[in-house]
């Protein structure tokens, strides 16, 4: 039985590699401009339909590089092997429940947890990516160049470093204002409204969630610092891997998501030692851009994997005829 992108009426029902980079394009380019807002107006970013807006730019492309590569993994013609895009379309998927996840608990419930039960399908996104990315390693035959060598070296050496920096920074002490000491004040202050409740009450069974996921804090805030170093790794030999060769253009992409995955995340675990931060910042656009190479990737893939081959008997035959 052959596979549904076998079928050319069928496969024609996917958007093309070049449809798939202008819409990629245009996607970052809005939402280079929707996180600019942030910066020209920071108040924006306490608005519920910025938040809204920021998760909405997120998760659309990696819904798409959910679809991408599962097309990828179905295609039996794909190079780089079926297996490579199924971990990193489980990947995708997983960041993409993670997303949903972390949204309800911060928009819905208003909460900021340290861990939340997203932190799950995050740390499933880390290692299928990361086993997808390896997959796709081991499938070249890796001889890297002396250059090529101390050029991961300096980078592995640059992405320690940041993390470990990033890692042992403290939490920013909040500005303490001077006790009121006239009685007016005092009485303006007890007048001042209590801050307003949620307007969806927190089940007691999320209260107790949290309270359990609190103790894993520590850990799992070391293991995505570690997985960040790892894929930035695992990226720069991807680039080594496929340097110059016919599928380049596609692991280029893949690489650079990696890339903006790593300042993306190593950005908001600075930021969280700030005091009065608040996710949405212009920074986290490395997010969707993340996203939009990863879809960007797999399009080029699957592209480059369909084209039609020369066999050798017909490329030593036109070598001679040339000749």
């Amino acid at each position: 039985m052959t596979s549904s992108v076998d079928n050319p009426s069928e496969s024609q029902s996917w958007p093309a590699s070049k449809t798939v980079i202008i819409a990629g394009i245009v996607w970052g380019v809005l939402s280079l401009g929707f996180f600019l807002l942030s910066v020209v107006q920071p108040e924006v970013e306490e608005t519920l339909w910025y938040l809204w807006g920021t998760y909405v730019a997120e998760c659309v492309p990696f819904v798409a590089g959910v679809a991408l590569c599962y097309r990828n993994w179905q295609s039996p013609k794909i190079a780089s092997g079926r297996n490579v895009w199924l971990g990193i379309g489980l990947g995708i998927l997983a960041y993409f429940i993670a997303d949903v996840i972390f949204g309800f608990w911060e928009i819905y419930w208003e909460l900021d947890p340290e861990v939340s039960p997203a932190d799950l399908f995050y740390m499933v996104f880390y290692i299928s990516l990361g086993v997808g990315m390896v997959l796709a390693v081991l499938s070249k035959r890796l001889s890297l160049a002396v250059w090529q060598w101390i050029t991961l070296s300096i980078i592995a050496l640059a992405g320690i470093a940041l993390a470990v920096w990033i890692a042992i920074a403290q939490p920013a002490a909040a500005v303490e204002l001077p006790e009121p000491v006239s009685s007016s004040i005092e009485v303006v202050l007890a007048d001042e409204p209590e801050e307003s409740a949620p307007a969806h009450p927190v089940p007691v069974w999320v209260d107790h969630l949290q309270a359990t996921l609190e103790e894993f804090a520590s850990p799992i805030n070391s293991f995505y610092i570690i997985s960040d170093v790892a894929l930035l790794i695992i990226a720069v030999m991807l680039l080594f891997a496929f340097w110059g060769g016919t599928f380049a253009r596609s692991w280029q992409m893949i690489a650079a998501a990696a890339l903006a995955k790593y300042l993306a995340d190593m950005w908001f675990k600075y930021a969280a030692t700030l005091p009065d931060y608040t996710s949405g910042g212009f920074i986290e656009v490395f997010f969707v851009f993340s996203g939009i190479l990863l879809a960007i990737g797999a399009a080029l893939e699957f592209e480059i994997s369909s084209r039609p081959r020369k066999s050798r008997r017909r490329r030593a035959t036109a070598t001679a005829e040339e000749a």
